[in-house]
């Protein structure tokens, strides 16, 4: 049987809870012996997922945001939940460039970004209830790549 390991992590809804969250993943990934590629790409990921929350889901009004990451084998699965506005079309909201907030200067790049950093990225949403961003990444893959060609 593969080796599980969990967390959940619970915070207000504010700008200064980012670089926490990201952290706080980061140093939950470190049981896997991950690269600092790997790290780096989740902690993109989360930071996107996040900030997503904050801005979109919550705009100025407080909330919590929930993560839940659960290791197994080489693998992280991460879920970035919050209980806000939600989102109408989540298709339309994972392409590239779109935003809600352009008076905020969003680049409207934060789920192509999590899609890139990540080996998976789903969204469930609904309006009035909240929105769940679910991502999973294979730690170590980076290593077999570099390993082979280093041969």
């Amino acid at each position: 049987m593969e080796h599980t390991n969990e967390m959940e992590l619970t915070f207000d809804s504010s700008s200064v809870n980012e670089s926490f969250a990201r952290v706080t993943v980061a140093a939950f990934l470190t049981r896997l012996n991950p690269t600092l590629e790997e790290v780096a790409d989740v902690k993109t990921a989360v930071s996107e997922a996040v900030t997503n929350a904050i801005i979109h889901g919550y705009g100025e009004q407080p909330g919590k945001i929930r993560i839940h990451c659960r290791t197994k084998g080489q693998e992280i699965y991460i879920d970035v939940c919050d209980e806000g506005a939600g989102i109408a079309d989540v298709e339309k909201a994972m392409e590239p460039l779109f935003t809600t907030r352009p008076e905020l200067e969003r680049s409207g790049m934060g789920f192509a970004f999590m899609e890139a950093f990540m080996d998976e990225l789903s969204v469930d949403s609904a309006l009035g209830k909240g929105t769940r961003v679910h991502m999973k990444k294979v730690i170590g893959e980076g290593r077999k790549a570099w390993s082979t060609q280093s041969l």
